[in-house]
């Protein structure tokens, strides 16, 4: 993976040879001009590098595509902007950024005819012959007189766009803006070409980990269940399922590996399946179906450990279910009732592969219609910021005060539980802890 580009250098480029700085003295040389002009060059190497550390304090994607058009609107003394993000190596992802520009001025610039990537410079957009009605007729729109246009081209990569600046009027920006722009976009170029390819990498695992977990949870008699996943910004371990069983029982399960990134991604899609697998052929014993999978992952990932729980559920002629569980080294799922609402006390144990050999006795417990099961992993906890006390605590507190509408439905459990525990949208922002709350309403 490239170095995060909010700690790459921002290198500024030397000016020009024929920017140096005449001698003192020179003939035809006034001393008050080569002050002037040497004040001018230092305000301007001033202002890169001020916009160059701007810059590289960026880190995703978007954020450094809408600084690039702020600095280069304020290098141009343009007021409006839009840069057009569009990987030629067909990679994407593809995407168009505005500056001072609503969505009807988006749409509008969207059906110009482009010129701009194989034309850059300036455009006198009103009077300049050869350009295409619609260009005039959108310019007037706008209100529109000239642009600015320079294409986003890395040096050891294939193009990624362009970038366009608007000005209200005709008037033609100094030779010296057009000259600082174009050192700003040597050094800005380079690093949206990083920013992308992070954000590449994160799409990427984060579309690996999607496709190794249900889209969707399936209808299972007896259950109506409801999960809420947030991964990490590098792809992480954590996991769940809902499985049909033989004979009208299912399966509740949720885990973790250690690690983050593809490997782990890739060892929790190989556990997952394993799980599956040991569960049709041993489903009533959980405790086997975890021995199996310690056994698999003590085999085949020695240098790497797991939590687990998995729950047997088989549904009760009168309503209800009787549930066969076990943990290792994994949070106790929390039961919830009308007129309860506690942890289920699984036996503490170890996480799998971290002893010569995985042991721990299983839990049986009957649960009447309406009852829900939450099964979590400790992101949800770690998430909060308290310690494991107060967390544990606080999650109990929130499944308590659901009302009894909300703790009947597993869609609006899951919501109440998560936005009363991570408030604020934390449930969703960027953590390098993964989220699994899965919300299992028995019927």
């Amino acid at each position: 993976m490239s170095p995060s580009p909010a700690a790459a250098v921002v290198r500024i480029p030397p000016l020009p040879r024929s920017a140096a700085v005449p001698a003192q003295g020179a003939p035809g040389t006034a001393p008050a001009a080569v002050q002037r002009r040497l004040a001018s060059w230092v305000c301007d190497l001033a202002l890169l590098h001020e916009l160059g550390e701007r810059l590289a304090r960026t880190s995703d994607l978007s954020d450094a595509l809408h600084e690039v058009l702020r600095a280069g609107a304020d290098l141009l003394g343009a007021r409006r902007g839009l840069l057009i993000l569009e990987p030629a190596d067909g990679l994407g992802p593809h995407t168009s950024v505005g500056l001072g520009l609503g969505r009807s001025d988006l749409g509008a610039l969207e059906t110009v005819p482009r010129m701009g990537a194989e034309t850059p410079g300036h455009r006198d957009l009103l009077h300049e012959p050869g350009l295409a009605p619609r260009h005039r007729e959108v310019a007037l729109q706008l209100g529109l007189a000239a642009s600015f246009c320079a294409p986003l081209v890395p040096d050891t990569r294939a193009a990624l766009g362009a970038a366009v600046w608007f000005y209200d009027e005709p008037a033609v920006p100094s030779e010296q803006r057009f000259h600082l722009v174009d050192r700003y976009l040597r050094l800005a170029v380079e690093h949206v070409a990083r920013c992308l390819e992070l954000d590449r990498t994160r799409r990427a695992a984060a579309t690996l980990a999607a496709e190794l977990l249900p889209p969707r949870l399936p209808r299972v008699p007896g259950v109506r269940t409801a999960v809420r996943h947030t991964a990490g910004p590098r792809g992480g371990g954590d996991w769940y399922d809902v499985l049909p069983l033989p004979e009208g029982a299912f399966g509740l399960a949720v885990g973790g590996v250690t690690g983050a990134g593809p490997g782990a991604v890739a060892a929790m899609g190989r556990l997952r399946a394993s799980l599956r697998a040991y569960a049709v052929m041993e489903g009533e014993d959980p405790v086997a179906v975890l021995s199996d999978l310690e056994l698999l992952l003590r085999t085949a990932e020695p240098a790497r450990s797991a939590t687990a729980l998995f729950v047997h559920a088989d549904a009760l002629p009168g309503g209800g279910c009787r549930l066969a569980l076990a943990g290792a080294g994994h949070c106790p799922p929390l039961l919830v009732g009308e007129r309860h609402c506690e942890f289920v006390e699984t036996s503490l144990s170890a996480p799998l592969n971290m002893l010569s050999c995985w042991e721990a006795p299983g839990v049986e417990l009957r649960v009447q219609p309406g009852e829900s099961l939450l099964l979590f992993t400790d992101g949800l906890l770690h998430r909060t910021g308290d310690p494991a006390d107060q967390a544990f605590a606080r999650l109990r507190e929130a499944a308590a005060d659901a009302p009894a509408a909300v703790r009947g439905d597993p869609e609006l459990l899951a919501d109440h539980v998560t936005r009363t525990l991570l408030p604020d949208g934390r449930d969703q922002a960027d953590d390098p802890e993964d989220l699994v709350l899965l919300a299992a309403c028995f019927d």
